[in-house]
């Protein structure tokens, strides 16, 4: 993920920016709980895995702008320092929470939980909150389309133009879902299991070019693939915007608890602020369409 010097560097980095956060369906989001707290809601009335503790859980690595320098309990990154303020909102200091690793395909999968909530930029879908709740959305995100300089793919200035060009995509990710959805290239993308993978078929020139969400594409021109460029930037869909939010336990009492802390992040303007030093602005990305 994008290294927040870099971002200040490129001058870049949308403030909505579609994730390649792995997901199935995208045009509608789930309700996620209440948008008023219930009286539970107080620190020492809360169900937590731990008492007194408020365990987040997070992937392994955790990449930038995500989080900063493979340390989510540094309180820097947008998704640390998001889990944070949710946490402060709730009562906790910094020394009361706990920081679990969870593979990021676990965190959504059916069954008992290790952590409070999980951040780990994990869309909302509908298939997935059979299984898991959500809370309201923290981040809206759009998709990227990452070329080499110079190739037939760096000078496209539509989604058009992208239609014959082979395509390297992370299996089971919203990124795959909007090159099927959205591009629809004639040729079947080439999946790979991890997204290192797909960014090292782009260097190796196996691939035309890789989709990924925006923050991912400014840290592989930035730092993994050189000669390359973001050739712009496009929407999963038309219809509700796709969004990150906190992943539970499915049934937990905690969903509106931190739906409150959301909301009152986003009123007070301290979300937008988070967003605006961590992820800065979509210079450099033009829109697809």
């Amino acid at each position: 993920m994008v290294r927040p010097s870099m971002l200040l560097v490129l001058g870049a980095l949308a403030v909505a920016a579609v994730a390649c956060a792995p997901a199935s369906n995208t045009t509608a989001q789930p309700s996620a709980g209440a948008s008023s707290a219930p009286a539970s809601c107080t620190k020492d009335q809360l169900k937590l895995k731990t008492a007194g503790k408020l365990t987040i859980g997070t992937d392994k690595p955790a990449y930038e702008p995500w989080f900063k320098d493979d340390a989510p309990a540094n309180g820097k990154g947008f998704e640390s320092a998001v889990a944070y303020a949710i946490a402060k909102q709730l009562g906790f200091e910094n020394s009361e929470v706990n920081w679990a690793t969870v593979k990021f395909d676990s965190a959504f999968a059916p069954g008992a939980k290790q952590f409070d909530f999980d951040v780990n930029q994990v869309s909302v879908t509908p298939d997935r909150a059979k299984v898991v709740d959500f809370s309201k959305g923290y981040y809206t995100v759009k998709q990227a389309v990452v070329a080499l300089n110079g190739s037939k793919v760096a000078s496209a200035t539509d989604l058009a133009a992208l239609k014959d060009v082979k395509i390297g995509v992370q299996v089971g990710t919203t990124s795959l879902q909007a090159v099927k959805d959205v591009i629809k290239p004639t040729a079947e993308p080439n999946v790979y299991n991890e997204q290192i993978d797909a960014v090292n078929a782009l260097k190796n020139k196996q691939v035309d070019a890789v989709v990924v969400d925006l923050p991912t594409a400014f840290y592989v021109t930035a730092a993994q693939v050189e000669n390359s460029k973001i050739v712009g930037q496009f929407a999963s869909n038309t219809g509700t915007p796709e969004v990150f939010g906190a992943v539970f336990e499915k049934g937990s009492p905690l969903v509106s608890c931190v739906n409150e802390a959301i909301d009152k992040l986003t009123s007070s303007g301290e979300l937008t602020k988070i967003e605006t030093e961590w992820l800065g602005s979509a210079a450099g990305a033009p829109e697809l369409k």
